[in-house]
């Protein structure tokens, strides 16, 4: 049938406008305009081709697979459906890609679009995109646009680039006036989180400070143990040893350990990307926290819930690519860097 279809990677998308709205991928620090996204998405696709649409699938996770309230209002807008996947206990997406792909090779066996245009980057939607064409369907790759990458887009695995029929790019006006950075930090937002990361001790005089949270452990002081930090006992006992000199102490969300991150001279720009990166996310992620999830981090410290440790790892992705990003000094610089700037705010 002479019309197309559109198939979107909401994780995707919404973490490209992310890091150019906010610089991070971590949702709470932007605010989407989802309206004019997907209006801006289905005009980029008729202009392409010149087909009525079929309908635009919305491809996204949530825990248990259950709707939230932003996932029914896109679900509500004209010629929109969301597929949602589930989010496992450790932040990954679970059934999302097999979705798209299921969903691409049936309307392409049904013969419900000639023309699909598919907005991802994983590599692992390359075989279904065969798939579509060998049953007579034209897949067009729809990319941000980023001039200095080969691809000539942001973030697509070379392995789907040279699969589909074609690349184009969303319009730069479009990515810039749907994602705005949601919230900016500031002292009275820091003043607030200090109470809640580091109030005085209650009074047993049963004075006005009783009303106030239990005290966060800070660097170099005693407190006592959550849970958590007991079950990691024996291995921050190791990080005692003393470490050389030009060498730094850092702390690892996917091992119950530390270590250390010499500053050799062929990974320093790698380290510094780092820094920035472990900065920036703590700085978006403390201006929208909530008291009990800043209380629930410091509670666990050293460890990272998964959902940041995997925001901070694509966004160090964006920057130095993910070959560097797999290097385990650069990991913990990132985590590292993430801890000591919430030491600043709180």
């Amino acid at each position: 049938m002479s019309q197309s279809a559109v198939f979107v990677d909401a994780s995707f998308l919404l973490a490209i406008g992310g890091h150019r709205a906010a610089g991070t991928t971590l949702r709470s620090a932007i605010t989407v305009n989802y309206d004019s996204l997907i209006s801006g998405i289905l005009e980029t696709a008729r202009e392409h081709c010149g087909l009525e649409n079929l309908r635009i699938y919305w491809y996204d996770a949530a825990k248990d697979a259950i709707f939230t309230d932003q996932h029914k209002r896109i679900g509500l807008m004209p010629g929109v459906k969301v597929r949602l996947g589930r989010i496992s206990f450790n932040g990954e997406q679970k059934g999302v890609d097999l979705k798209l792909a299921l969903d691409l090779v049936g309307i392409a066996r049904n013969r419900a679009a000639s023309v699909a245009f598919l907005i991802s980057g994983d590599d692992d939607l390359a075989e279904a995109v065969e798939e579509a064409q060998d049953l007579g369907m034209k897949v067009v790759l729809i990319g941000v646009q980023k001039a200095d990458h080969r691809l000539g887009v942001a973030s697509v695995a070379e392995h789907l680039a040279l699969r589909v029929d074609s690349i184009i790019t969303l319009p730069e006006e479009l990515i810039a006036s749907s994602f705005v950075k949601a919230v900016t930090w500031d002292a009275e937002h820091a003043a607030h989180a200090a109470v809640i990361a580091g109030a005085g001790t209650p009074s047993k005089s049963g004075s006005e400070d009783e009303n106030l949270p239990m005290p966060f452990p800070k660097p170099g002081l005693a407190a006592v143990p959550s849970p958590a930090m007991m079950s990691i006992k024996p291995k921050l006992q190791m990080a005692m040893v003393p470490a050389p000199a030009d060498s730094q102490l850092v702390y690892s969300s996917t091992q119950h350990g530390s270590g250390f991150a010499a500053d050799t001279p062929q990974d320093l720009a790698a380290l510094d990307a780092a820094t920035e990166v472990g900065t920036s996310v703590a700085k978006n992620w403390h201006a929208s926290t909530t008291q009990t999830e800043l209380k629930n981090l410091f509670a666990d410290r050293p460890l990272l819930p998964a959902e940041i440790d995997r925001v901070l790892l694509k966004d160090c992705a964006q920057h130095i690519g993910e070959w560097k990003t797999d290097i385990q000094d650069v990991r913990r610089a990132l985590r590292v860097a993430f801890w000591n700037q919430l030491d600043q705010l709180t």
